[in-house]
């Protein structure tokens, strides 16, 4: 396809003004195809931006830029009209005043490069639930990456010629090639130059700098929450950092259902879980985004919009996440910062190999005594989900699957129990706004202070979060709307002696299995000041030889621990002004209540 068959007018317009002022010197049209991705990857190869591995199959190596290594959050910014409306959880510019300086950064910054652009779509091509993007970009690694992260094809061009809307995405590393100068094989700008911008108003995203995973893959974080969640809001629907789970019983009977956990809080690993308790099946939708809508029946319906995994490399091996290395060991994928041994295979930190040597993500030789480590702690692995041992069979339902209950959770390693149910969806709405991890003494603020992560939304909520927290309690007053029952559960508690009090992994299913319970109202649950705790004596504990006083923490409600971290729970809640609605505060003086 060339840029003359493009009907959209609008499409054509903005295409034209971007060529015009970043001056590339061709133009290609994505289609998705195995053969134009083959050809960018051998591309790649001969660059030396790609390393062609001997294992996974069909698998290559990327090695960034040193300072390349991760989304950059401070030089993110949610450019809404109004600064209000960015709200005191995001960075804010200007419209203006960023486009002016977009201006000067992107003329002729894709000098000696190829622009191509990338018509993709964030879920099922045909679902009512996905939406359509157009990312333009001068990075060939981006367009492999987004070819397994989205579905890219050249139809979506035809779609938004028939008049469906669309994102603009449009995304540069920065450094021109003037007069035939060699590249390098990972090109990006300094940092005071890196941008990630998002305009809400007019759903468009503009990166400038940065080759690396969300600063780059415009259609991950940046369209599928920043953007999206801001469209959700306005059109009456939901963009959650959530992943997507199927539940099936011994009886064959199925639940799904969305979980919210910020990073480090182990949800890769439960998207993925192998249960431990006989007759359980756990399948994966997705494992970090979920888009959701009410279908004329009431319930909600979910789909995963991406298409891939873009998980981190280090922790992940056979014990904490075989399905994830059975994904991953499947081939097709590229591995960012991994390490690589000398036959030619990925490493990283916690991997099942133990190499004696290999060749690190700086490209300096490596030893397990040398004390450095082998991957970036961030190192990334871009994986196809279809491939995935445990990838549910209604992950591309166009309709959507039906969300019986959510969860919430935090590291905490103390006070919170290990699962919780919500007494309403008001008092759920206050669990995930109040959504904390525990900060370690090596953290500024010290051991014991909480780290707010508010339904694991704190980076990526596209607006102000007081109206995300609205928009939570509005679509719990949709009228007939069968709502999913909340919970939050806590695998991280710890003893005195800091002992983990709960297996987790595995053991988690046995969670599941109490929720997915309750959702029938198949087992009884105790009130408490906190919410409705399991009773451990109808809880599945079978097989775990637990002490006592482990089971009556887990279980138990912490009063004192509870009444010592309320003043925080303010202390958050005051960031929000007059945005806050008066259902949180209340939420929280009718738990000081019923705490005493």
């Amino acid at each position: 396809m060339q840029m003359t068959d493009i009907k959209n007018v609008e499409l054509k317009s903005w295409l034209q003004k971007w060529v015009d002022l970043t001056t590339p010197d061709a133009v290609v049209i994505c289609d998705g195809s195995q053969k134009q991705n083959d050809e960018l990857c051998n591309q790649m190869v001969k660059s030396g931006t790609f390393i062609k591995l001997n294992n996974p199959p069909n698998s290559y190596l990327c090695r960034s830029d040193p300072d390349d290594v991760a989304r950059v959050e401070e030089r993110t910014y949610i450019c809404s009209e109004k600064q209000e409306d960015a709200g005191p959880t995001n960075h804010w510019r200007a419209p203006a005043d960023m486009r002016a300086e977009f201006d000067v950064l992107f003329k002729g910054c894709m000098k000696g490069r190829t622009l191509y652009v990338i018509p993709f779509s964030m879920g099922p091509v045909e679902s009512p639930i996905a939406k359509f993007g157009v990312e333009l970009t001068d990075s060939a690694y981006v367009v492999v990456n987004m070819s397994i992260m989205t579905r890219v094809s050249d139809t979506i061009i035809g779609k938004i010629d028939a008049g469906a809307p669309f994102v603009k995405c449009v995304h540069s590393v920065g450094m021109p090639l003037e007069d035939a100068k060699a590249d390098l094989p990972w090109p990006s700008a300094p940092m005071e130059k890196k941008y990630i911008t998002h305009f809400p108003e007019t759903r468009e995203i503009i990166s400038f700098g940065s080759g690396y995973g969300g600063n780059a893959l415009l259609g991950k974080k940046c369209f599928a929450l920043r953007i999206a969640s801001v469209q959700a809001h306005d059109e009456g629907w939901m963009a959650e950092h959530m992943l997507i789970l199927k539940l099936t019983n011994p009886a064959g009977k199925v639940k799904f259902v969305g979980a919210a956990f910020p990073s480090a809080c182990g949800k890769t690993n439960l998207a993925m879980m192998e249960p431990t308790i006989p007759g359980w099946k756990v399948e994966t939708i997705g494992d970090d985004i979920a888009w959701m809508k009410f279908g004329e029946d009431g319930q909600l319906y979910a789909i995963n919009p991406e298409a891939g995994f873009f998980g981190v490399a280090p922790g992940t091996s056979m014990h904490s996440n075989p399905n994830a290395m059975r994904t991953i060991n499947a081939g097709n994928s590229i591995f960012t910062n991994c390490a690589i041994t000398l036959d030619g295979k990925v490493w990283w930190e916690d991997h099942d190999d133990s190499p004696s040597e290999l060749v690190d993500w700086v490209r300096r030789p490596w030893t397990p005594a040398c004390g450095r480590k082998g991957a970036h702690p961030n190192a990334r692995f871009t994986s196809p989900a279809r491939q995935c041992p445990v990838i549910a069979s209604e992950w591309e339902d166009p309709k959507g699957v039906p969300i019986s209950a959510f969860l919430f959770g935090g590291r905490r390693k103390t006070v919170v129990p290990l699962v919780n149910e919500a007494k309403s969806w008001e008092h759920g709405v206050f669990m995930g706004a109040t959504m904390a991890s525990e900060m370690t003494a090596a953290a500024r603020g010290g051991a014991g202070q909480l780290r707010f992560d508010p339904f694991a939304m704190l980076p990526f909520c596209g607006y102000h979060m007081g109206d995300y927290f609205k928009h939570w309690l509005n679509i719990g007053n949709k009228p007939g709307a069968k709502l999913p029952k909340i919970f939050y559960v806590n695998w991280f508690r710890r003893g005195a002696d800091g002992h983990f009090m709960w297996p987790g992994f595995g053991d988690n299913s046995r969670v599941l299995e109490w929720i997915f319970n309750r959702c029938d109202n198949a087992v009884s649950a105790k009130e408490t000041a906190i919410g409705l705790l399991p009773d451990p004596k109808t809880f599945d504990l079978k097989g775990l030889n637990m002490p006592q006083a482990d089971i009556d923490e887990l279980f138990g409600v912490d009063v004192e621990g509870w009444k010592a971290v309320l003043p925080q729970m303010e202390e958050h809640f005051a960031k929000f002004g007059d945005r806050l609605p008066a259902e949180l505060p209340k939420q929280l003086n009718e738990l000081k209540k019923r705490l005493g």
